[in-house]
């Protein structure tokens, strides 16, 4: 089972968004360092004291204004293609995974979650579960959380939903490698009253 199959189960990848907001962040604090080495004069005397833009660029761009200003669009534009779609990438709802069984025969992911549910409440000690199939059809993974009925035995309930429910859960959907990760919850009860 390799990492990147496995990893699906556990949660939504946030790879790219980490990465874009690492490089972001590299360009922000890049820019402070220059900033900084300018001012403190490291870089000469009397370069702190100029002004922000070099003379030499400021007449470069009064000399080229219409490719100065056509850059500055195309950039602008560029910068805010780049932000919605980081926005939009980011709310994208998370796969559900419909597995082609056969031909004519597709099974939805509503179905293997509810198949799968039905299958996990089943087992002694458990009070309810929520399954969700994630993933892709090629990869699918399942997220089970089962609220356990106090003084359950653990182990018991662990080898029953390996055994018995993701072993039916793998024959079924004809995968021989199905990623689950799974969140026990203690099922609270009824509040009892002292007396």
């Amino acid at each position: 089972m390799t990492r990147s199959v496995s990893a699906k189960a556990l949660g939504r990848s946030t790879g790219t968004e980490r990465t874009l907001t690492v490089l972001i962040g590299l360009l922000a604090l890049l820019g402070g360092a220059a900033v900084i080495v300018v001012g403190a004069g490291w870089l000469g005397t009397y370069r702190a004291n100029r002004p922000l833009v070099d003379p030499i660029a400021l007449d470069w761009l009064s000399q080229n204004a219409l490719a100065a200003r056509i850059g500055a669009i195309v950039l602008g534009v560029l910068l805010l293609w780049l932000g919605l779609w980081w926005f939009f990438r980011s709310l994208r709802p998370e796969g559900r995974p419909d597995l082609e069984l056969d031909d004519d025969l597709v099974v939805t992911a509503s179905a293997i979650s509810e198949a799968v549910r039905l299958d996990a409440e089943t087992i002694d000690g458990v009070g309810r579960a929520r399954v969700r199939a994630v993933g892709d059809s090629d990869n699918p993974a399942l997220r089970i959380t089962l609220w356990l009925s106090e003084g359950t035995d653990l182990k018991r309930v662990w080898e029953q939903l390996d055994l018995t429910v993701l072993a039916r859960a793998r024959e079924s959907l004809g995968v021989t490698v199905l990623p689950t990760a799974v969140r026990l919850e203690l099922d609270t009860g009824a509040p009892q009253r002292v007396r």
